[in-house]
């Protein structure tokens, strides 16, 4: 990697080694800053991110996709933004011939949101980074962030240097490019193969185009297994053509509009669904639980909304 970054870049871990303004630090340990570290990384800051990538000579490819893209002017702005900003390298782990099908016009879309995927809105520098689970992208998806045996992954990919310092935001250098989910709820759930009724029960109830759509939708997802707690003639019963109707309502109060992650069901405490229904979220013995019912599956993405496993099929009032 280009040792211009090695300047300024403080290591995920400053936040155990000691304070940010006066240490470096690395997975060894940290060690005092020098007068001429700092001097450099206020320099670095006067560069917007765009301009900061540029200059360090490891981000060629990342430059081409932005450009491709139309997201330079856009990181180039005020922000604040903080990027997760996979080097030349991270590129060319990719399958051969991705990046050049990626960097085709009538591939933008698909180009951007991966791009996207990799920005958060706000300045997130690392000592605020370890305390975090997770992240809110501007492509509309979550990327999970785990620190721990003297390092850190968002969504897998390794932080192998932080805290790269922009007038508008700061760069955290991560070793493989990161993807959104690129299916939607439905073909999300159906590749997992443990909610086989649920779809069954969201075509019989004309849904499934529904939850096929843009969205975002957020949808509590009743396994299998759930859906045998009912009886097998409560389920043949609610899959007739004339409980359509009931069946629908059933299923819409496990839909929330918009996309909610468990943090933020959590911090909201309820939810109002697509059934007209509040669902209550709450924590029980550690563990998301909605309505008492025990959450077993958290934040699973989809292109088009988020999915949470339920052990039970919820019924509304």
């Amino acid at each position: 990697m280009n040792t211009s970054f090695r300047v300024g870049a403080v290591a995920l871990l400053m936040a155990v080694c000691g304070s940010a303004s006066g240490q470096a630090c690395s997975a060894t340990g940290c060690s005092k800053m020098t007068e001429q570290d700092k001097v450099q990384e206020v320099a670095f800051a006067e560069k917007d991110i765009v301009d900061t990538a540029v200059s360090a000579g490891s981000f060629n490819t990342l430059a081409a996709a932005l450009k491709a893209a139309d997201l330079v002017s856009a990181l180039k702005g005020a922000g604040p933004f903080t990027v997760f900003a996979p080097t030349d390298e991270a590129f060319a782990k990719l399958p051969a011939g991705t990046v050049e099908t990626l960097l085709k016009p009538e591939n933008k879309a698909k180009l951007q949101a991966i791009l996207l995927h990799h920005v958060v809105s706000g300045e997130v520098r690392a000592s605020r980074a370890v305390k975090l689970t997770g992240a809110m992208t501007l492509g509309g998806q979550r990327v999970e962030i785990n620190a721990g045996n003297g390092r850190v992954t968002v969504d897998g990919a390794n932080v192998v240097k932080a805290d790269v310092l922009a007038s508008n935001g700061v760069i955290h250098i991560i070793d493989r490019v990161i993807l959104p989910a690129d299916k939607n709820i439905v073909e999300t759930a159906a590749a997992v193969g443990s909610f086989s009724t649920l779809l069954a029960a969201a075509k019989a109830a004309g849904l499934a185009e529904l939850l096929g759509s843009a969205g975002p939708f957020t949808v509590l997802a009743p396994t299998d297994a759930a859906f045998e707690k009912l009886g097998k003639s409560t389920i043949a019963d609610l899959l007739k053509v004339e409980n359509k109707d009931k069946l629908a309502t059933v299923l819409k109060y496990h839909v929330i509009p918009g996309r909610v992650d468990a943090g933020t069901a959590v911090s909201a405490g309820a939810a109002t669904t697509a059934q007209g229904g509040e669902v209550v979220f709450g924590i029980r013995d550690g563990r998301l639980v909605v309505n008492g019912v025990e959450v077993i599956g958290t934040d699973v993405d989809a292109s088009n909304g988020v999915i949470h496993v339920i052990d039970t099929v919820l019924l509304p009032e």
